[in-house]
């Protein structure tokens, strides 16, 4: 049972080590990727606020 775990795991990362590139943008002369700033809110241990900064690219 142990082994089939194993490899079920082992096969499971090779496929998504492979699928990842591909899922990439095409980026060639010109081509310039949609970014924005997205504030995220966040509370700290104690309750404060925080506010973060997060950078997304299309």
């Amino acid at each position: 049972m142990r082994k089939i775990i194993v490899s079920a795991t082992v096969a499971l990362v090779a496929a998504v080590c492979f699928a990842a590139p591909s899922q990439a943008g095409y980026y060639s002369y010109g081509y310039k990727p949609h970014c924005f700033i997205k504030k995220v809110k966040a509370y700290d241990y104690y309750g404060n606020v925080i506010f973060k900064t997060v950078k997304v690219c299309k």
